[in-house]
């Protein structure tokens, strides 16, 4: 196997601060006057000699960030009206004046101007429980294809787990076709793209017999797996009028996981060990003990002193309270977990980053993992973690898969201790650097599914390129 030799060691913080240290530029950001900010920032680096390079570095980070915002807020009333209207066709500034003040219809005020979230719209009759029936009253109510899958696969894994007394069963071998693609002529003719992909982490149990099959270039570099955000790194030269494509295709088997936890089985945690002290502590900027989390603690756990059943409560408290949406990039939100908080809703990332957060408060281990979900009714992004309990170990949690539609408590609390056998494990934690490192700001600073791409004039943001997941499923479903 040939490898590409160069290796970048200016390595940058993966996870860089959101505020700078000029007053006068936070405040301007933060009241959403971008523009102005924007000129701040220039005539401070254009005018600072004092300045150092990785100060430099996150001012001009605080730009991008600035255009990552636009972009995802790039919605006027007149857009999310017409969407809304089918479903409210009497709808009026009233009524989005106040789905606006319960967070149910995202929005930001950016120079002056109201600006909604890409898909706000949609997104409030998914939050909004009063909308959410409205669309079920005009559309009807419809079954989820994924859902359905789930309540066939779920009750499977749990049968065979029990006959065979195995918490590692239904294995699923998969073949993928994963695909990054440049735009044309979005770098010049002749330069140079550095791309990283998403790769298999080694070393689950759930994840086995990884299988590199082919890759469209020579030289190229398997990210050892000591990297707990995976990789593979090419490079490609672009061609005028062309799009610049990296491809790559592998094999590997994904088995389900199912432990049938009892609670009173569980052992007292070793408080000093380092498992225990590393995984329970605060990681800024996204998991903080805030006053709100210690008082919202108090009030979903109790008195509660059974680990599991801690985690059960909290598990149940934010499937109950906290709908799925869609949600802004990551890297433009300061404190994630306490963005699900504010805006009472979150995607698979956000919910997980709050279960966890939670979880480590109340003395619980607990670390991210994410990849893809690669079920045949959807194939997607995902995001979920792991939680240890003494007696059993790292256990799953899909905190976004939530209770099932069961009456089969087995099947009802299956992602809280359970997983399926379609998915595809790229992170074992979040915001860690990439190998070879990157240059500049990546497109995702926390998590990492889609890949990345940079060339010597700077970052490609996700505007500039498209990805694409093919899945052969090699075995019988």
């Amino acid at each position: 196997m040939k490898k590409y030799l160069l290796i970048i060691v200016y390595l940058l913080s993966g996870c860089l601060s959101a505020q700078t240290k000029f007053e006068s530029i936070n405040k301007e950001i933060f009241a959403g006057n971008f523009t102005n900010a924007t000129k701040m920032i220039d005539s401070v680096i254009a005018n600072t000699a004092s300045l150092n390079s990785l100060e430099k570095y996150d001012l001009e980070f605080e730009k991008d960030k600035m255009n990552r915002v636009r972009l995802d807020f790039n919605k006027t009333k007149d857009d999310v009206i017409p969407y809304i209207k089918k479903y409210y066709p009497e709808v009026n500034e009233t009524m989005l004046e106040k789905w606006e003040k319960d967070k149910s219809l995202e929005c930001k005020i950016i120079d002056g101007q109201k600006k909604y979230f890409a898909r706000a719209a949609s997104n409030l009759f998914l939050i909004n429980k009063e909308a959410k029936l409205q669309k079920e009253k005009v559309n009807g109510k419809t079954v989820d294809k994924l859902d359905e899958f789930l309540l066939k696969h779920i009750p499977e894994i749990i049968d065979q787990s029990t006959k065979l007394n195995k918490q590692i069963v239904v294995p699923i071998k998969m073949r993928i076709k994963y695909s990054l693609t440049v735009l044309p002529n979005t770098v010049p003719d002749g330069e140079i793209i550095r791309c990283w992909l998403p790769f298999p982490r080694e070393g689950s149990k759930r994840q086995t017999e990884i299988k590199l099959i082919s890759i469209n270039e020579d030289n190229y570099i398997v990210a050892d797996n000591k990297n707990l955000q995976r990789t593979v790194y090419l490079e490609k030269k672009v061609e005028k009028d062309q799009p610049t494509t990296f491809l790559m295709e592998l094999e590997y088997t994904c088995s389900s996981e199912w432990l049938n936890i009892d609670p009173l089985k569980l052992k007292s945690y070793d408080i000093n060990s380092e498992l225990y002290n590393n995984f329970t502590e605060e990681r800024p900027p996204h998991i903080v003990f805030t006053d709100e989390i210690k008082n919202l603690s108090k009030k979903i756990v109790g008195d509660e002193s059974n680990p599991f059943l801690k985690a059960r409560k909290i598990f149940e408290w934010i499937n109950d309270t906290k709908p799925w949406a869609s949600a802004r990039e990551y890297s433009t939100i300061e404190n994630i977990s306490d963005y699900c908080l504010a805006n009472c809703h979150g995607d698979c990332g956000i919910k997980t980053l709050l279960f966890m957060t939670l979880a480590r408060y109340n003395g619980i281990p607990t670390h991210w993992q994410s990849g893809w979900m690669m079920h045949p009714p959807e194939v997607n992004l995902h995001d979920w973690c792991e939680a240890y309990f003494e007696g059993y170990g790292w256990i799953p949690v899909d905190q976004s898969f939530g209770l099932q539609n069961s009456d089969d408590p087995k099947v009802k609390y299956f992602y809280l201790g359970g997983m399926d056998s379609y998915r595809l494990i790229v992170n074992d934690e979040y915001s860690q650097p990439l190998f070879p490192a990157k240059i500049y700001p990546r497109s995702e600073t926390v998590d990492f599914q889609r890949g990345e791409v940079e060339w010597r004039g700077g970052n490609l943001y996700f505007d500039k390129w498209d990805y694409h997941m093919e899945v052969e499923y090699l075995e019988n479903l």
